[in-house]
């Protein structure tokens, strides 16, 4: 557990920071830059928590919780050795994704188009968590290029940006609010 007595420390006016082993690295080295955009989409989803309730709600808290866990995997380098204790994403935490998604899944009609942004306040800003949660996905993914990163951490990045896109359909009423793109409407 974590324990914050004191929230300034000044240790980061010269441009770095810790990472979780205790290694100094400049604050735009590409593993903060994956952590910290997965800690934006944590926010993005705390402003749709505003629009939510009942199941939904409490599937984004759980969402919003695996986020540190993959915030605090990404900032740990490398990969841990058996018997670790490093707290790394898991397979679980995939598992009950796809679970959430493939139920909330089955009680909407394909879709016949690319869905807009919008419908509700909920859904429109879930896709806001969507597209910055797909940036940070391509941040690890661009980080596991030059160093090692947990497979598993790119997989829930991923899974994630899925479920966000689908309960966002599922909140504008199983997709019957969803704004769907017309190709070429405005030509």
């Amino acid at each position: 557990m974590v324990r914050l007595t004191k929230i300034y420390t000044r240790g980061g006016d010269r441009g770095e920071t810790s990472l979780g082993d205790g290694a100094r690295v400049p604050k735009h080295a590409a593993r903060v830059a994956a952590y910290g955009t997965v800690d934006e989409a944590n926010a993005a989803i705390g402003l749709a928590r505003l629009h939510t309730r009942g199941a939904a709600d409490a599937m984004l808290a759980r969402i919003q919780n695996d986020l540190f866990d993959l915030g605090a995997d990404l900032c740990r380098p490398g990969l841990p050795a058996p018997g670790a204790k490093a707290l790394r994403v898991v397979q679980t935490q995939i598992d009950r994704l796809e679970r959430e998604i493939d139920a909330m899944n089955a009680k909407m009609k394909p879709l016949d188009s690319f869905v807009l942004p919008g419908g509700s306040a909920a859904a429109a800003n879930l896709h806001l968590a969507r597209t910055i949660i797909r940036r940070a996905e391509r941040l690890i993914t661009e980080l596991a290029m030059s160093e090692p990163v947990n497979p598993l951490a790119v997989a829930y990045a991923n899974r994630v940006s899925d479920h966000l896109f689908v309960l966002a359909r599922h909140l504008n009423d199983d997709g019957g609010k969803d704004v769907l793109w017309v190709p070429g409407q405005n030509r």
